[in-house]
């Protein structure tokens, strides 16, 4: 279902009168259609399917051995708006895996990530969405998938920690093993 830039403009508008402003003054008589370009931008993932990016992967032919043991993509960077209070948080993704022999392009996993943040989201799901998606794309032996994020709702209302940010881990398959986590953490702190 498209976003309906017309009921959105029209709720900002309201938003405005509710907390004393003229939404006609001059700084804000674009303010609604300014926000509901956003918002289009922002909650574009609610028509997209993840999966499809990982549609065309393809299987390897590799004999045993042959297939490296981890692919891991650090620091890809995403922003999604909490559910909550519709405040962005943003902050960067390392995604894993253990391919069996299906593989797809690197540049596949960010479009996953992507898609799925652009939606209300809260990031422990995000994070959730972001593994499931993978193991059932790829059917790899393992996946692993990291979040370290900043949140608007704590570092601009409520507590106001601004130097604070939340991280997550989602796991599935091999990589649930904590040996391996750690493994594949030490890689993400390594330096570049």
């Amino acid at each position: 279902m498209p976003i309906d830039t017309a009921r959105i403009e029209a709720a900002v508008s309201e938003i405005l009168s509710a907390i004393g402003e003229d939404p006609a003054r001059p700084g804000l008589a674009t303010t609604p259609q300014r926000i509901a370009q956003a918002y289009t931008e922002f909650f574009a993932g609610l028509d997209e399917d993840a999966a499809e990016h990982l549609a065309d992967a393809h299987d390897l032919d590799a004999g045993a051995g042959e297939l490296g043991e981890l692919v891991l993509l650090r620091d890809i960077a995403f922003r999604s708006i909490c559910e909550h209070h519709l405040l962005p948080f943003t902050g960067v993704a390392h995604v894993a895996y253990v391919p069996r022999a299906r593989i797809v392009g690197l540049g596949k996993l960010p479009r996953v990530v992507e898609t799925l943040a652009s939606r209300p989201q809260l990031q422990e799901r995000l994070g959730e969405e972001i593994a499931d998606t993978l193991h059932d794309g790829l059917s790899p032996a393992g996946v692993l998938v990291v979040l370290d994020a900043v949140h608007g709702c704590v570092t601009a209302r409520g507590v106001r920690q601004a130097g604070s940010s939340t991280v997550t881990v989602a796991s599935r398959g091999s990589l649930t093993d904590p040996v391996q986590r750690a493994e594949i953490m030490a890689l993400i702190g390594a330096p570049r």
